[in-house]
């Protein structure tokens, strides 16, 4: 879809770490705007993994569509691609609504998917190749095949934890497949959506006080049954080496239940972690441009809402204008 213009039609988005108040200023921006939010989080797309991903409520959601959550389950694979692809499919349909589309999430690799080519789903899944390189992870090779992900492509091993298996896999079999690296695909993407450009409004309260933030919401959590959720999708089959629950707050969780860590340990652990993720989105997000950073602190955030909801009216009048 193109504005009447010929040009793209521009989204609107909402970047910056976890825990900076994506959520909150993009409900705040739909309820103005007329819109519908799509979530850009790679771990809200799984479905019972509620309070350790911080899901908006029921209630919220049947007052705003959100998109893009609860759409696989945690032993279910679900790449950048199949974002690419869903995320398109709701655009398209909340722009044919007449409504305003919002992109709201902390995982960028998602919004370059979506923006532009990033390993795209032409890309095989090589489910041989993937089981040899399972098969010595799972026997303690992880280090050694992460090793060599470094030698092969270091751009892109920086970019990932040397125990996301799911991702150190998956970059090396295409790698062996194709003979390019992940990092030569993500530099030479090709719009993938050449109806649709970002406008990329960024949050950032700042390291100190997104640190108290961080650690006030883990605790909060811990408090209101995360142990428990963990707990459940255990005994339910769901393996803590999935790569849904191989994420900060569910490894320790895991961890702990198995008797590895005390309680406190795996709290602990869990801010650590939550505050390195942060840290990693930062450094991405810096890269994203063109885009308006905003610095957003407790009460403060609603005249930055009224800003953007301002500037938002200004260059298309409420809602953008389409044609088929």
């Amino acid at each position: 879809m193109i504005d009447m213009d010929g040009s793209p039609v521009e989204i609107l988005s909402i970047i910056g770490p976890t825990a900076s108040g994506k959520t909150r200023f993009s409900i705040e921006l739909a309820r103005a705007l007329d819109g519908e939010i799509v979530s850009v989080d790679s771990r809200q797309v799984y479905r019972f993994m509620n309070i350790g991903t911080d899901k908006i409520s029921p209630g919220i959601r049947r007052e705003i569509p959100h998109h893009l959550i609860d759409v696989a389950d945690p032993d279910e694979t679900f790449s950048a691609a199949d974002f690419a692809e869903k995320a398109t499919l709701a655009v398209r349909g909340i722009l044919e609504r007449g409504r305003t589309p919002i992109l709201a999430g902390g995982t960028p690799f998602y919004y370059k998917a979506f923006f532009s080519r990033v390993l795209t789903a032409g890309l095989e899944r090589w489910d041989d190749l993937r089981r040899e390189y399972e098969m010595v992870w799972d026997d303690g090779g992880g280090a050694g095949i992460f090793e060599k992900l470094v030698r092969r492509d270091p751009v892109y091993a920086s970019r990932i934890h040397p125990n996301d298996r799911f991702r150190v896999i998956r970059a090396l079999s295409i790698i062996d497949k194709t003979g390019k690296t992940p990092s030569m695909l993500h530099d030479a993407g090709t719009p993938a959506s050449p109806g649709y450009r970002p406008f990329y409004i960024g949050l950032y309260p700042g390291r100190k006080f997104l640190y108290s933030i961080i650690e006030e919401r883990v605790k909060e959590q811990f408090a209101s049954g995360y142990p428990d959720e963990v707990n459940w999708l255990l005994s339910r089959g769901y393996s803590p080496e999935l790569p849904s629950m191989r994420g900060f707050g569910y490894r320790e969780l895991a961890a702990y239940l198995k008797g590895e860590l005390t309680l406190q340990e795996a709290l602990e652990g869990d801010i650590r972690s939550t505050k390195a993720f942060a840290r990693r989105q930062m450094t991405w997000f810096r890269k994203f441009s063109p885009c308006l950073w905003y610095y957003v602190t407790g009460s403060g955030i609603q005249d930055q809402v009224r800003k953007v909801i301002a500037l938002w009216k200004e260059r298309h009048g409420g809602s953008p204008e389409i044609s088929n």
